[in-house]
């Protein structure tokens, strides 16, 4: 049987900062121009002023897990061998939240406030993801 692929990221015009930065193992916010606010995801319009122009900041690295699911269902068969898989809303230090996956812990380990850092993994030439992994608290 053939192995399906997963489904790749579209990089669109918004997104090519965030990729950019993620292939240098990087994790990059976009930053409103006019008041500074950081926001996930890609917005036209800043969500604190509705100011239009951004620039990106460097954020991330050492954060918390905010909240999780835990998804048993296949949403997706390329993601079959996975379940259950965690999906982690990630608090960063720098105040956004971003969504991601979780890597090296199993789902039945997963918590609340668990520290966790961003890794980077390659999907292609053009597109890295950012995942989270457990990290020693301190």
């Amino acid at each position: 049987m053939p192995e399906i692929a997963k489904p790749v990221p579209a990089v669109t015009p918004q997104m090519a900062p965030f990729f950019e930065a993620a292939r240098h193992g990087e994790l990059k916010a976009p930053r409103c121009a006019a008041c500074g606010a950081l926001r996930f995801s890609v917005r036209e319009n800043c969500t604190q002023c509705f100011f239009r122009q951004h620039d990106s900041a460097r954020v991330g690295g050492r954060d918390e897990a905010l909240s999780f699911n835990m998804a048993h269902q296949v949403y997706h068969p390329a993601y079959a061998g996975e379940i259950p898989y965690v999906v982690v809303m990630i608090k960063l230090k720098e105040r956004p939240a971003i969504v991601s996956n979780r890597l090296g812990v199993k789902p039945d380990r997963m918590r609340c406030g668990m520290p966790v850092e961003v890794v980077f993994e390659k999907v292609n030439d053009q597109v890295s993801s950012s995942k989270f992994r457990p990290r020693a608290a301190g």
